[in-house]
C-alpha cells in the first residue's frame, strides 16, 4: 500500500544506527540508510514533529541459536549513534535491551504524553529491530509507516520477507521521498 498521508502528530522512529549495528554486513549499504533517515529527521524537526533516536545497549536474557550469550561483553563503542544523525536535545533517546522500542522502555507513554498517532520507523535492521518495532506500534494502536528505502537488514530473505509480506500488514510503506512531500505538504 502506498503512504496515504502523515497524521499531525506523526513521529519519526530511527532504530539502531549506531556504531555495532552499522558496522555489520547488511545486504544494502548502510550508508543510504544513515542518509535518508538524517534527511527525515531533519525535516521532522524542522516541521516540529518529534524524532526517536533509538539504540540497543544489551541483549534480552533468553537463550537462543544464532546470537551472543546474554552476558556477552560489547564493544565500548557499540552503541555510539552515528553522527549523521546530529542527536539534537529535544529528540526523545530510547536505550533498549530487546529487539523493539517499546517493550520495556517508555516510548508509548512519551508519545502518548505528545499526542502521537502515527510513527514512521526507519533503521537496521529489517527484520529485527524495524519489524519489532512496527508490529508493537500497529499492536498499540498506532498508525505506522514504513519507508522501505530507509531499512535494510542482514539477510536479503528476511528483509524481502518484511517488506514484501509483514510490513503490508501492518503499515503504508512506500520511500523517504514520499515521506518527506507529505510532510511538506
Amino acid at each position: 500500500m502506498a503512504i496515504t498521508t502523515l497524521d499531525t502528530n506523526t513521529a519519526l522512529i530511527i532504530i539502531d544506527l549506531q556504531k555495532g549495528i552499522i558496522a555489520l554486513p547488511t545486504v544494502h549499504p548502510a550508508q543510504p540508510v544513515i542518509d535518508k533517515s538524517a534527511t527525515l529527521a531533519e525535516a521532522f524537526r524542522r516541521h516540529q514533529r518529534p524524532v526517536v533516536v533509538v539504540n540497543v545497549v544489551g541483549h534480552a536474557p533468553g537463550r537462543n541459536d544464532s546470537g551472543p550469550a546474554s552476558n556477552a561483553q560489547l564493544p565500548a563503542d557499540w552503541a555510539e549513534l552515528t553522527p549523521e544523525l546530529n542527536v539534537q536535545d529535544s529528540d526523545i533517546m530510547i536505550s533498549k535491551t530487546t529487539w523493539g522500542a517499546f517493550n520495556k522502555t517508555d516510548l508509548d507513554q512519551q508519545l502518548q504524553k505528545l499526542g502521537v498517532t502515527q510513527v514512521v520507523i526507519v533503521g537496521i535492521a529489517t527484520s529485527i529491530g524495524v519489524e519489532s518495532t512496527a508490529r508493537q506500534a500497529f499492536e498499540l494502536g498506532y498508525n505506522v509507516t514504513i519507508a522501505t528505502d530507509s531499512v535494510t537488514d542482514l539477510n536479503l530473505d528476511t528483509h524481502n520477507n518484511s517488506c514484501n509480506l509483514v510490513f503490508p500488514r501492518l503499515a503504508e510503506t512506500g520511500s523517504a521521498a514520499d515521506v518527506l512531500a507529505l510532510l511538506e505538504k
